[in-house]
């Protein structure tokens, strides 16, 4: 299982962008697919993720602010994210796991290799 992220990048605070999550499996069979972040020095945290029946899960930091969505033509995951702050600056990573969404990081077992998001003041 491959798990490709991007659009990442740096943009002002107020500001948004949407990363794209391409999978080389089906995002509409018995998977669940997540995007977590980790900014430095922190630990790895849960964003948000989607079910494969299309069920939404957001971390409170983002509830609101950003959106995932999942397009199972393209077998690709979405991540729109609205109103940034500073704070949401982190590399982004995109994750599956079989069955339903989890908010820890253990739990997944397909990891793409990250994108970076830069929020200035």
């Amino acid at each position: 299982v491959q798990l490709q992220a991007s659009g990442g990048g740096l943009v002002q605070a107020g500001g948004s962008l949407r990363l794209s999550c391409a999978a080389s499996i089906r995002t509409s069979s018995s998977n669940a697919m997540g995007w977590f972040r980790q900014a430095p020095g922190k630990e790895r945290e849960f964003v948000a993720g989607i079910s494969w029946s299309g069920r939404q899960y957001y971390a409170v930091s983002v509830k609101g602010r950003f959106t995932i969505s999942g397009d199972n033509a393209k077998n690709t995951v979405y991540l729109q994210m609205n109103s940034l702050k500073p704070e949401d600056t982190a590399v982004y990573y995109c994750a599956a796991k079989a069955d339903s969404v989890s908010y820890y990081t253990y739990e997944y077992n397909f990891w793409g290799q990250g994108t970076l998001v830069t929020v200035s003041s």
